[in-house]
């Protein structure tokens, strides 16, 4: 059933295109939109570069939440995000993202992979009650 789930909220980021990703700077909160989105080994994954202030942000605190809309529904990830140093993975992200490869590679030391772990999903809407669940 994770799985199920898990792939829900993957299909649902790919389709919506952007989602904003909340992190926290001291305590000031910090909203920015985003499109990179994987499902690789099972967990989910986004990019960004580690040269940014929202990498930095992870690393002082790694929780986080996103939310994308799409169709009258809107899903919430929250959880915290992980460092994945894997090659692999940063080819896999790149490799769906190619227009992403003029400013990234997976070699450069700058293309940052980081997945939801402790993470819920909530999907809500005004017509239905809202679905919750753990994607891990």
């Amino acid at each position: 059933m994770a799985d199920n789930r898990i792939e829900k909220v993957y299909a649902f980021l790919r389709d919506a295109g952007t989602y904003y990703l909340a992190t926290a700077e001291g305590d000031q909160p910090r909203v920015r939109p985003f499109g990179t989105v994987l499902l690789y080994g099972g967990r989910l994954y986004i990019q960004t570069g580690k040269v940014k202030d929202v990498s930095k942000q992870l690393a002082e605190n790694p929780k986080a939440e996103l939310c994308a809309f799409k169709d009258g529904v809107w899903l919430r990830v929250a959880g915290e995000l992980v460092n994945d140093d894997d090659r692999a993975v940063k080819a896999a992200m790149l490799d769906q993202y190619p227009e992403l490869k003029a400013m990234y590679s997976a070699d450069d030391g700058n293309t940052q992979v980081l997945y939801f772990r402790k993470a819920c999903a909530v999907f809500s809407s005004f017509t239905a009650a809202p679905e919750t669940f753990a994607l891990d």
